[in-house]
Order: C-alpha cells, then structure tokens, then sequence
C-alpha cells in the first residue's frame, strides 16, 4: 500500500472498483470536486501535518456536502423554470426565485403546492447514509491509505479492502427500503425532476372532492 511507485496489487484493484460503484450513490460534483482536490492536498499520499490537515478537511467539506446534499430538491413550477430548494419542517425553501418570476405571483398557492416536499424521515436515512458512504469512499482511496495508514497490516489491509463491498450492499438496501423522489443538487438525473402545475395545489384537490360528493348527492336527490 505505499507510495513506492509499484504496480496495485489485487486487493487494491478490488477496493477501487468497488469504492467506484459506490460512488454511483453520492452528489456527482462533490466526488469530482474531491477527486480534482485530493491529490494536491494529499501530495499524493506523502502526507506532511499540514497535507494530513489539507486531506482532513476536503474529507469533512465533502462529507458535509453529501449530508445536506440529501435534503435538497428541485422541480420545474408552471412557468417552466427549474427551481432549486432545501426541505424544511413546513415545505421547500427555495433558493433561485426572484420577484419576477412566476413563483412568487401567489405565494399562499405557492406554499400550499410545496407542502408535499417538506422534511421527511427518508430524508435523514439518505443523508446519513450518503455520508457513511462517501467517509468509505474516501478511506478506500489510495492516496488516503498512503498518507494515514502507510504502514497498514494484513488485518488492516482486509478491512480496507472489503469495507467498501459491504457499505455497498448495506447502502443499496437502505435506498431500496426507503426510496426518495428527491433530485437535489449535486446529483445527475436533474433532468427527471418533478413538475409542479396548477393540478398540484392540495387545496384546488380538496375543492374538487368536496364539489364531486355534492354533485353525487344532488344526483341521488332526498331519500
């Protein structure tokens, strides 16, 4: 596992392609954006206390990053643009609308419409997985390895190979369990985030039902 410049051996062949699919999981800029930062603040895996420091702290960032990442959504309102936002315990804060647009035309339509995006439990399975992990991506990195376990054993060697694997399967079971229609920032298919439309509006949906029992017990007329 050193920095000598050899070939990667088995085991470390096996932990970057599994730590590769895993990262399938995770906000798509944040892993570019440790990818693109990791070797210069690593050095490479020849840590000095200041790169050690360096490595700490894109870790942290990043991992921060896929937490909240969780907790935001995006969807396209009725004027066609495509509107980002975090959840919150009464519904969507969003973050690019302007007093132009369209959103904010009817703002007590607007609230009630993105009621259904507030703060779930799903939300905080995701976040804290996501984060776990993005921290086992980032230890299965070799220039992590090199710069804090340079002199790892046998033992240490197995637990870092095959940590990756079941983080996988343990991840991949928690999304399936508890899936989210969420397409916050950071991930790829924002492409299939969702529409909201007049049609939306719960109150417009309750109207309707109430004005559909009445026209069914006018029909019947008085018994």
């Amino acid at each position: 596992m050193g920095s000598g410049g050899g070939l990667p051996t088995k085991g470390s062949n096996k932990t970057l392609t599994t730590a590769s699919n895993l990262a399938n999981l995770l906000p798509t800029n944040t892993v570019l954006i440790f990818q693109a930062l990791l070797p210069s603040f690593s050095n490479n895996g020849n840590c000095t206390i200041a790169h050690k420091y360096l490595t700490l702290g894109i870790i942290f960032v990043c991992t921060a990053a896929c937490f909240l990442s969780s907790f935001t959504d995006s969807f396209v309102y009725e004027d066609g643009k495509l509107y980002y936002g975090i959840a919150t315990w009464n519904g969507l804060y969003v973050f690019n609308d302007d007093l132009h647009d369209g959103l904010n035309q009817d703002k007590k339509t607007t609230q009630e419409k993105l009621r259904p995006y507030r703060l779930n439990l799903i939300d905080f399975v995701h976040a804290i997985t996501s984060s776990v992990v993005f921290l086992v991506v980032s230890i299965s990195s070799s220039n992590v390895q090199d710069c804090f376990f340079p002199k790892a054993g046998p033992n240490e060697e197995a637990l870092i190979t095959n940590l990756p694997l079941g983080a996988g399967i343990l991840a991949s079971l928690l999304f399936m369990i508890f899936p989210t229609k969420r397409r916050g920032i950071g991930y790829g298919d924002m492409a299939m985030a969702r529409t909201i439309t007049e049609e939306d509006n719960p109150k417009k949906k309750e109207t309707e039902k109430e004005e559909k029992e009445k026209g069914k017990e006018t029909a019947l007329g008085p018994v």
